[in-house]
């Protein structure tokens, strides 16, 4: 835990050292406070494009954005250049849906990376975000393997204590804004470093509580952990522009915490059914009487009370005759 005065040693020129060849042009810039991550790109993106009022979009809204004119005064190449934002501290960090982000200088990770993307399809982003994350955390060694941690569609990142029982290790969002021909993408990440003294009060939609990294990793910090997933983040996004979701799906079955539970969600349609899977296009597959794909961008989805309280099994892969599946 930093103190009044200190700041971590985020070695922030090595990073970008390893980061560059991968994302010309990138810079890596560490502050102390700021607002929100994604807020303070979004902005200099939309300052630097001469079109301050160029709306946000999100995943699921994605694919129905269109490029906008050239940008005026001929500054089209430093309106893009990749940017890796990291705060110690976010002040007014923002979740999905317009939830609080809470961030504690030292114990949380909030970073967010902006870089122009041009995927041919934009469904499934988010959870190959969790997945590159996920994977970089808490490796698996063979397919034998039963992971730590688990995916919470469509943007959380949790660590399971016991089959049935877990708490929210971290959380990610995704925004979008047009620069000229291009869109340029943030990916707001926020983690769970270290644990407090005084625990953090737990949002009302949250009833698991907190998880924290150093729970799988004593030696972790705020830095460590920038360092660890930071690459493997950045090769997650270009693959995802390059082949989209699909060559995922195997390793997202693994770690997704829905599948075979009981959910509920905030569309009338579909108040309540069971998980089952993804599909190759981003969708949550909710079984209620008949198959329902749900959208990201649409709907919030909560494990439904009587898998939230009582033991259960693990999530695991489909069974054999499933269709892959995806998320969005």
């Amino acid at each position: 835990m930093t103190t009044a005065g200190q700041h971590l040693n985020w070695g922030a020129e090595a990073l970008w050292e390893r980061l560059l060849p991968l994302l010309p042009g990138l810079s890596v810039e560490v502050l102390a406070r700021v607002d929100s991550t994604n807020t303070r790109l979004l902005e200099r993106a939309r300052e630097l494009s001469g079109t301050r009022d160029t709306p946000i979009t999100r995943p699921g809204e994605l694919e129905r954005a269109t490029p906008g004119p050239a940008t005026p005064h001929g500054r089209r190449g430093a309106d893009v250049m990749p940017c890796l934002l990291v705060a110690e501290q976010q002040l007014r960090g923002r979740g999905r849906l317009g939830r609080d982000w809470v961030s504690s200088a030292g114990a949380s990770l909030t970073f967010s990376l902006s870089l122009p993307l041009s995927p041919s399809d934009w469904s499934g982003l988010s959870l190959a975000v969790g997945l590159a994350l996920a994977d970089a955390l808490d490796p698996l060694a063979d397919e034998n393997t039963t992971p730590r941690i688990y995916l919470k569609w469509p943007n959380d990142l949790w660590l399971l204590d016991a089959p049935g029982h877990g708490r929210k290790l971290g959380g990610i969002l995704i925004e979008t804004v047009t620069v000229g021909r291009h869109r340029m993408c943030v990916v707001g990440v926020g983690l769970n470093v270290l644990s407090q003294p005084t625990p953090l009060p737990a949002a009302p939609e949250l009833t698991h509580g907190y998880a924290y990294v150093q729970e799988i990793d004593a030696e972790a910090s705020a830095p460590s952990v920038l360092a660890r997933v930071a690459e493997p983040l950045v090769r997650g996004l270009l693959a995802f522009q390059a082949e989209g979701f699909t060559p995922l799906v195997e390793r997202y079955n693994r770690r997704d915490l829905l599948n075979g539970r009981h959910v509920t969600t905030t569309l009338a349609e579909v108040p309540a059914g069971v998980a089952e899977g993804v599909d190759e296009r981003g969708a949550l597959r909710v079984h209620s009487g008949v198959l329902h794909h749900l959208v990201s961008g649409e709907v919030s989805v909560r494990l439904a009370p009587e898998d939230a309280d009582a033991p259960a099994e693990l999530p695991g892969p489909p069974e054999a005759h499933e269709p892959p599946g995806a998320a969005g």
